[in-house]
């Protein structure tokens, strides 16, 4: 840290007098300063400034590394959905200060009297909304960046469509300065409002989650909630399978031959990501769609299974099989995988079932039989309908 030729300095719309002693010493002493043009006009940068190109790039700070006197501003605290973090991943510790100030989080927490800890607090600049999806839940609070003015009406419109209209909702523009302004009232009542009078940047959206139920928070999530073609893995079925395939925070998953991906979303929705792999383009297109809504990190591969498994990467840590499975296929993932993995494998047709019987006898895993029975109308009574019998093996390779 004794040498660093790098400042990174956090501005708000207060501008040069928000910043610290220090921070302003930093920006009194660059030579180049980057930014966005809104910022740069704040800091009064003149001939010194650079705007980031578009789309963002951090490469012309990077061609500058090791000259003294360049700065960087960004908005509040760097580090907290800032540039801080995408300019440090190219860097050595020690290159580098950092100059924060108070987030915009910060600041629309104190207006509204909330607890920072237990609010959500997004960046919704480049984000689908859908990522909302997993996170809502009747009094659940939210603090978003957005984009631009018309992201807040995007917004509004959004939540109303999701059954969220009656949740209150702030929008605060210029937050941090003598120049903030906000708006209030139900999710209802702005959507209809910023259709007149659209909000200015910078904004940002606050609300509280009211009218609306919320996504399960455990496996086997109705069969209704994911766009398929009746090629899915029912929702009893995809309970046992998500527990068999015990997914972890971080770990990939492979799906082979998805059907609709539902068993990957849920994989997502634990905290993981996925690689479905579904030969038939209409399958692909609704588990793409499922992975939308959910906002679950899936790539979707169109092609056979053993074809597409030698280019999947990065290698999983979980293997699961719905369709499609052969004894060519798990040779060909025990080739392709010298590490620990562990492999799910549902099979309704006799041959598939007679091979599982076949590899748990040489291979060993565990083994089980799934059937169960729905009660279903018979003429104006109803009656136990059963399902197939599913054969599940679930083998690990360490």
């Amino acid at each position: 840290m004794a040498n660093p030729w790098l400042s990174i300095i956090g501005i708000h719309p207060s501008g040069l007098e928000g910043l610290s002693p220090a921070a302003r010493r930093a920006l009194d002493d660059a030579s180049v300063v980057f930014g966005s043009p809104r910022h740069l006009a704040l800091a009064q940068a003149g001939t010194r400034g650079r705007a980031w190109p578009v789309p963002f790039s951090v490469e012309p700070v990077l061609q500058l590394r090791g000259q003294h006197g360049v700065a960087v501003l960004v908005s509040g605290d760097p580090f907290h959905f800032g540039a801080g973090a995408s300019l440090a991943r190219h860097l050595e510790l020690g290159e580098w200060r950092n100059y924060p100030q108070a987030s915009t989080f910060s600041w629309v927490a104190g207006e509204l009297g909330w607890s920072q800890e237990r609010t959500h607090c997004l960046g919704l600049h480049a984000r689908s909304l859908s990522s909302l999806t997993p996170l809502l839940a009747p009094h659940e609070r939210f603090i978003c960046l957005l984009r631009d003015g018309p992201a807040a009406h995007t917004l509004a419109q959004w939540l109303l469509q999701q059954g969220w209209g009656d949740s209150p909702l702030w929008l605060v523009e210029q937050a941090g300065s003598d120049q903030r302004a906000i708006r209030s009232g139900t999710v209802r009542e702005l959507a209809a409002l910023l259709a007149a009078q659209p909000a200015k940047a910078p904004v940002t959206a606050a609300f509280e989650a009211r009218g609306g139920k919320g996504l399960s928070q455990v496996p086997g999530r109705p069969v209704s909630e994911f766009a398929h073609d009746g090629q899915i893995t029912k929702s009893p079925v995809r309970a046992m399978t998500l527990a068999a395939l015990a997914p972890r925070k971080g770990e990939w998953l492979w799906d082979l031959g998805a059907g609709s991906g539902s068993v990957a979303v849920e994989w997502c929705l634990a905290g993981g990501q996925a690689i479905c792999v579904e030969q038939h383009a209409a399958r692909a297109t609704n588990i793409a769609q499922n992975a939308e809504h959910y906002a679950a990190a899936i790539e979707v591969v169109h092609d056979h299974a053993l074809t597409a498994l030698p280019r999947l990467q990065p290698e999983p840590q979980a293997v699961f099989v719905g369709g499609g499975f052969s004894a060519e296929l798990f040779n060909a993932l025990c080739m392709r995988l010298p590490g620990p993995w562990r492999l799910v494998v549902n099979a309704v047709a006799l041959h598939t079932q007679a091979l599982l019987l076949e590899l748990h006898r040489t291979h060993g895993g565990q083994l089980y039989q799934l059937q169960w029975s729905e009660a279903q109308s018979l003429g104006s009574m109803h009656s136990w309908t059963p399902s197939r019998p599913l054969v599940q093996w679930v083998w690990s390779s360490r």
